[in-house]
C-alpha cells in the first residue's frame, strides 16, 4: 500500500477503527491515486477481529471519525447508522442522558427503574442497566461499536434489539495529552483533555476530564400580566426537587475518568477503570401541543369548574360537579374535591381549597361557561405561539450523580488460551423535574428520584483449537442491580397526586459458549447459547397523597362506612368500597408485599459462511433475544394483587442473510444485510385513565434491509453512503393495548439514508492541511408513540451537518468550524399524551441550528 502524504499523519486509532469516516486522503501530486482502505478491527464476539469477517451487521466508528463529524454523545449516532434510532430524551423523562434506543423496530423508550432497555449499553465490558445516563459523552471513547439484532448469546442480558459497546481509551506508553475546546451557539463552552501518563514500563495510567455547558434554546417567558392565574407556593406537596432556570435544553456536565494499567507479566494484565459524571442542568424543552377542558378531560374539566366559580355555587345542590358525579353528602369546598388539598402525606389537609381560588372575573368573565375556560386560553393553554418560548415557570431541572468502578484482568493461560475477567460496580443518583402544561400554574409537572445500585461479574475463556479452525469463547456471568424510583405527578392544582416508593431487586446468572468452525478454506459454521436466569423482586407503593378517588366518589373519608354515604352501598369502609388494597394505607394503589417474577431461557444462534474471495463473504444466522418482564407502576386505579400490574417478557427471532465485500482493490467497502425477525410479546406504554402503564402489547414481524458503503477515491474525495429498510407490521394485538393492528411500530422509520462526502487538500508547502466534511441523513416519517397520536408525529426529517478542518503541520493541532441541522428541520424527539390532564399532548422539540468552533491540539507522542 502507498504511504500517504502529510495529510494522513492522523491519530493510528483512524487507521485500526475508523470505518465510517473515509480515510484521509492525499489530494498532492504525489498521492493522486486513491488508496487502500484500512482495517476495521472489533470485538463483537469476544475477540479482536477484522469487521469484514464477522457474520454480524455491525456499525463501527472510532474516535476520528467521531471528532470529524461533531459526534459528542450516543444519540447523534442514530443519524449515521441505517436502522438504528436513538433520541436524547423519553417521554416526561426531562433528561437528555436518557437514551431511547431502538435497533430494527426493537428497544424501549421509557426511562422507569422498573423497565429493561431493549439495546444494551456496555461500557468498557460493563452493561448499564439504565437508560438514565446510557447517552454517554464520547470524548475519550476508542471506537463504538453497533451491533444489530439479537445479541443473546454473547451479550445476554437486554439485547433483543441489539448492543452497543463503547470501548475508551487505554492508557498509551508515552506521556501525551489530547486538550479540547469548543465554543458556539447558546454559549456554549466545553472544554476536556485526555492525557497518558506511564508511570513506569509496567504501570500506565491515563486521565480524562471533560466539561460540557451549554444555555437552554427554549426561552421561559413571563405570562401575560392582565391575566390572573393561581400558584401554589413550591412546598404544597412533595417534588423531586424544586429547581428553575430560564432556559431549557440546556446542558450542564462534568465528567472524569481515570485509568491504571498494570502489565504484571508478558502473560497478565490488569485494568482498573474509574468514572464519575456530574450533571446539574435544565430539563429537556417542553411544547403543549394539543389542550381541552371538556368533561371528558377528567382534571381539566374539574379545574376550571373549581377555580372559576364561587363557593357559595359550588356548594349550590346540582352544581355542575353534582350534576355529572352525583355526589351527595358532601360539600364541594370543604371536604369534596374542589376542597382543601393535601399537605405533604396522609390526608392531612393543608392546601388551600381550589373552590372559589380568585379567577372569577378573567376575560369572558366565568370562564367554564365561556368560549374561553381557564386550560383553553392563548388561544390554548400554554401555547405562546413559538415552540422555543413557554410560559412554564415550575420545576425544570436534570440532576445526575454517577460514578463507576471496574476491574479486567487479561490471563494468557496458554498458547491460544485466554482468561478475561470483568467486575463491574455502578450507582446513579437521579432527580428531574418538568414543567409539562406551559403555564405558571401547577396544572402537569412532574418530577422524579431514582437511587440505583449494580454489580456485574464477567468471565470469559476464549481459545483456539484444530490447528486455529475451531475459535471459541465460553463465560459465566453474574448481575445484581438494586434501587428505588418516587415518581411525583400533581394534576391540576393538586387535584390528584401520585408518590410512594416503588423498589426493585433483579438478579441474573448466565452461562454461554459461542463457536466458529472453519470446515475448509470457504466454509465456516457458527453454533452457540446462552442460558439466562433472573429473579426480579418489586414492591410497588404508589398512591394518591390527595385521595382524590374518595373524594369524587363522595365516600369520604376512607374508613367510614360506605353506606352512610352511598345509598344502598354495603357497610364496609369506602376504603375497600373503592378497592383499595390496604386499610392500613388507604391511599395506597398497589397492595403490600413483594412480588416476584423467574425467567429461565435460552438463547441460540447458529450460522454459516462462505468465503467467496479473499475480500468477500456471505453469511446466514439465525439469533435468538429475550428482555424480561415486570411490573407496571404508574396506576390511576387501585388494585388488590400485584399480578395485575405484571407484564411478560419480550422475545426476538430473527434469520438475517448478509454480505460483506472489498472491491476495486479495496478501495470500496460493501456490507449489506436482509433480514426477518419475528417479535413477540412487545412491551409498549398505553394510556389508561391519567397515567401511562405497559403491557404486552401483541406481536410483529419485521422484515428490512441495510446496506452501507465507504469508498476512496484519488485527489482527496471520499465518500460515506448506507440506506435502511424496515417493513414493520403488528401481526396480533392484545385488547388491552387499544390500538388498531394497522398500527406503526413506535420509533420506527421506513426509510432512513446518509451520504457523507469529505474532500481533502494541501495547503501550503509544510504539510497543513484543509478538510471539508458533511453528512446529509433523510428520515422518513414515524410515530413517537404506540398509539400513533397524530400530534406526535415525526414527518420526514433532512439533516445536514457540515464542517471544515484546518490540520496543522504533524497533526499538532486542527481548527474545526462546524455547523448542525443546518437545513433547521424542527420536529418532536419526544413525547407524552395525557388526555385527563387537559394538555392533551406535549412535545420536545429538537435543537435549531447550531454553529461551534472547536480546537483540538496534541502534545507528545
Amino acid at each position: 500500500m502507498k504511504k500517504c502524504c502529510a495529510i494522513g499523519v492522523r491519530s493510528p486509532l483512524r487507521v485500526a477503527f475508523g470505518v465510517m469516516g473515509p480515510a484521509l486522503l492525499c489530494a498532492g501530486a504525489a498521492a493522486q491515486e486513491a488508496q487502500e482502505l484500512e482495517q476495521v478491527v472489533v470485538t463483537a464476539q469476544k475477540r479482536q477481529q477484522n469487521i469484514q469477517d464477522v457474520p454480524i451487521a455491525i456499525t463501527a466508528l472510532g474516535a476520528e471519525d467521531l471528532k470529524d463529524k461533531g459526534v459528542s454523545d450516543i444519540h447523534t449516532l442514530g443519524n449515521l447508522t441505517p436502522g438504528v434510532n436513538l433520541d436524547a430524551g423519553a417521554p416526561f423523562s426531562g433528561d437528555s442522558s436518557v437514551l431511547s434506543a431502538s435497533i430494527r423496530g426493537i428497544g424501549q423508550d421509557d426511562f422507569a427503574f422498573n423497565l429493561d432497555p431493549g439495546v444494551g449499553v456496555y461500557l468498557d465490558g460493563v452493561y448499564l442497566a439504565r437508560t438514565i445516563g446510557a447517552n454517554q459523552n464520547l470524548l475519550d471513547v476508542e471506537r463504538v461499536e453497533i451491533l444489530k439484532g439479537p445479541q443473546g448469546t454473547l451479550f445476554g442480558r437486554n439485547t433483543i434489539g441489539g448492543a452497543i459497546s463503547i470501548v475508551t481509551h487505554t492508557p498509551g506508553k508515552e506521556a501525551r495529552v489530547q486538550a479540547q475546546a469548543t465554543g458556539g451557539s447558546f454559549n456554549r463552552r466545553d472544554i476536556g483533555f485526555t492525557a497518558d501518563l506511564p508511570i513506569s514500563d509496567t504501570l500506565l495510567s491515563s486521565l480524562t476530564v471533560s466539561s460540557l455547558v451549554r444555555d437552554g434554546y427554549q426561552q421561559h417567558i413571563p405570562f401575560p400580566s392582565t391575566v390572573p392565574y393561581v400558584v401554589d407556593s413550591p412546598d404544597a406537596y412533595p417534588k423531586g426537587g424544586t429547581d428553575t432556570h430560564d432556559t431549557s435544553g440546556g446542558q450542564n456536565q462534568q465528567v472524569i475518568r481515570g485509568k491504571l494499567l498494570w502489565n504484571a507479566a508478558d502473560d497478565l494484565s490488569v485494568l482498573f477503570t474509574g468514572d464519575w459524571q456530574h450533571q446539574d442542568q435544565s430539563a429537556q424543552p417542553n411544547t403543549v401541543l394539543s389542550a381541552s377542558a371538556t368533561p371528558g378531560n377528567l382534571f381539566a374539566f374539574l379545574y376550571n369548574t373549581c377555580i372559576s366559580n364561587t363557593s357559595a355555587f359550588l356548594n349550590t345542590p346540582n352544581n355542575p360537579i353534582d350534576q355529572i358525579f352525583h355526589n351527595p353528602g358532601f360539600t364541594n369546598t370543604t371536604n369534596g374535591v374542589c376542597g382543601p388539598r393535601a399537605a405533604g402525606t396522609g390526608l392531612a389537609p393543608g392546601g388551600a381549597a381550589l373552590g372559589g381560588a380568585g379567577y372569577i372575573g378573567g376575560p369572558g368573565g366565568n370562564l367554564l361557561l365561556s368560549p374561553n375556560p381557564r386550560i383553553y386560553w392563548g388561544p390554548k393553554t400554554g401555547m405562546t405561539g413559538d415552540i422555543d418560548t413557554t410560559y412554564a415557570n415550575g420545576p425544570n431541572f436534570a440532576k445526575n450523580d454517577a460514578f463507576g468502578i471496574a476491574t479486567t484482568v487479561d490471563w494468557t493461560l496458554s498458547p491460544g488460551l485466554d482468561l478475561k475477567s470483568i467486575t463491574g460496580y455502578r450507582r446513579i443518583k437521579w432527580n428531574v423535574g418538568i414543567d409539562l402544561d406551559g403555564t405558571p400554574e401547577t396544572i402537569f409537572e412532574v418530577s422524579d428520584e431514582q437511587h440505583q445500585f449494580q454489580f456485574s461479574q464477567e468471565f470469559q475463556l476464549t481459545g483456539k483449537a484444530f490447528s486455529d479452525r475451531l475459535n471459541w469463547v465460553g463465560g459465566l456471568y453474574y448481575f445484581k442491580e438494586m434501587g428505588y424510583v418516587h415518581d411525583f405527578v400533581p394534576f391540576e392544582g393538586i387535584l390528584q397526586i401520585y408518590d410512594y416508593q416503588n423498589d426493585v431487586n433483579t438478579r441474573s446468572y448466565a452461562g454461554y459458549l459461542h463457536a466458529d468452525y472453519k470446515l475448509t478454506d470457504r466454509w465456516s459454521f457458527t453454533l452457540g447459547g446462552r442460558y439466562s436466569n433472573e429473579r426480579k423482586l418489586f414492591t410497588g407503593g404508589q398512591a394518591d397523597l390527595n385521595g382524590f378517588t374518595y373524594k369524587i366518589s363522595g365516600c369520604n373519608p376512607p374508613s367510614d362506612p360506605a353506606s352512610a354515604h352511598i345509598p344502598g352501598a354495603p357497610p364496609i369502609p369506602c376504603q375497600a368500597l373503592l378497592g383499595f388494597p390496604s386499610a392500613a394505607q388507604p391511599l395506597r394503589y398497589f397492595p403490600p408485599g413483594e412480588n416476584e417474577q423467574t425467567f429461565n431461557v435460552f438463547t441460540p444462534t447458529l450460522g454459516a459462511q462462505f468465503r467467496i474471495a479473499e475480500h468477500d463473504m456471505a453469511y446466514v444466522s439465525y439469533s435468538k433475544g429475550f428482555k424480561s418482564g415486570g411490573w407496571t407502576t404508574r396506576l390511576s386505579v387501585p388494585i388488590l394483587a400485584g399480578s395485575q400490574a405484571a407484564f411478560g417478557p419480550e422475545y426476538a427471532k430473527t434469520l438475517e442473510l448478509g454480505l460483506k465485500s472489498e472491491l476495486l482493490q479495496r478501495r470500496l467497502r460493501v456490507n449489506a444485510a436482509v433480514y426477518d425477525t419475528i417479535y413477540s410479546g412487545i412491551q409498549l406504554n398505553f394510556q389508561q385513565g391519567a397515567s401511562p402503564v405497559l403491557h404486552n402489547a401483541g406481536d410483529a414481524r419485521i422484515k428490512g434491509a441495510e446496506l452501507e458503503t465507504q469508498a476512496r477515491f484519488g485527489y482527496g474525495f471520499g465518500l460515506n453512503g448506507s440506506v435502511g429498510y424496515i417493513d414493520a407490521v403488528y401481526t396480533d394485538v392484545a385488547p388491552a393495548a387499544q390500538i388498531p393492528i394497522t398500527s406503526q411500530l413506535p420509533k420506527t422509520p421506513k426509510w432512513k439514508a446518509n451520504l457523507g462526502p469529505s474532500y481533502d487538500f494541501d495547503v501550503g508547502s509544510r504539510g497543513a492541511s484543509l478538510r471539508f466534511t458533511s453528512d446529509f441523513t433523510f428520515t422518513s416519517n414515524l410515530y413517537n408513540n404506540a398509539l400513533n397520536t397524530p400530534e406526535l408525529h415525526r414527518p420526514a426529517t433532512r439533516n445536514l451537518d457540515a464542517a471544515v478542518h484546518y490540520l496543522a503541520p504533524k497533526g499538532t493541532y486542527e481548527v474545526v468550524l462546524g455547523g448542525t441541522n443546518i437545513t433547521n428541520d424542527r420536529y418532536v424527539t419526544t413525547g407524552t399524551l395525557n388526555i385527563p390532564a387537559g394538555i392533551n399532548a406535549v412535545g420536545s422539540y429538537n435543537p435549531p441550528p447550531e454553529w461551534y468552533l472547536s480546537v483540538r491540539a496534541t502534545l507528545g507522542h
